[in-house]
């Protein structure tokens, strides 16, 4: 799939159908986390892949009962890893890390598109449950939620604004 097609194509999913996430699909899933670039090259992300559905309730609970999170067979919590990001300072801890994260989200919601599987970028969680549910170390900030799967739902395009509302050109 071109890369343009993907992009145009995804949508976020919100029903999610009970099949597992083939193991060979993983590693792509995984690949396209890491190959998002990175501030300085820093790298200041981390992500974990929530498999367990007890641990996706907990998670759908404390984003404010989305429940879909539950229903998708994989949570990926995406995290800022805020030591590394120190080294650019203030900016470092509270915009690069979260660039960071969010190339890599965006890299990941392409990869899952490729591969049939449905996702949805979800920022709206209280961070304290979620980090107190991974038992993630203080330095670690929970910046999204992803679930992934088979989508249960074809989301029609939503509307956006046009280029000459967007874009400025300066020559």
């Amino acid at each position: 799939m071109e890369v343009l097609e993907a992009i145009k194509r995804r949508r976020s999913v919100r029903r999610f159908k009970s099949a597992e996430i083939p193991e060979n699909h993983l590693p792509a899933l995984e690949e396209s986390l890491l190959a998002a670039p990175s501030a300085g090259n820093f790298q200041s992300r981390r992500f974990y892949f929530v498999f367990r559905k007890d641990l996706r309730e907990k998670i759908a609970e404390a984003a404010y009962g989305q429940d879909f999170i539950k229903e998708a067979p994989l949570a990926v919590v995406c995290c800022a890893d805020l030591r590394i990001a120190r080294h650019y300072g203030e900016r470092g801890t509270s915009l690069y890390v979260l660039q960071d994260v969010a190339a890599s989200v965006q890299n990941l919601m392409l990869a899952a598109e490729s591969l049939g599987l449905g996702t949805v970028w979800v920022g709206a969680f209280d961070e304290r449950k979620v980090s107190e549910i991974l038992a993630l170390p203080v330095w670690l900030r929970p910046v999204t939620v992803v679930p992934v799967g088979y989508p249960d739902e074809k989301p029609s395009p939503p509307d956006r604004i046009g280029k000459e509302q967007a874009i400025v050109p300066i020559r």
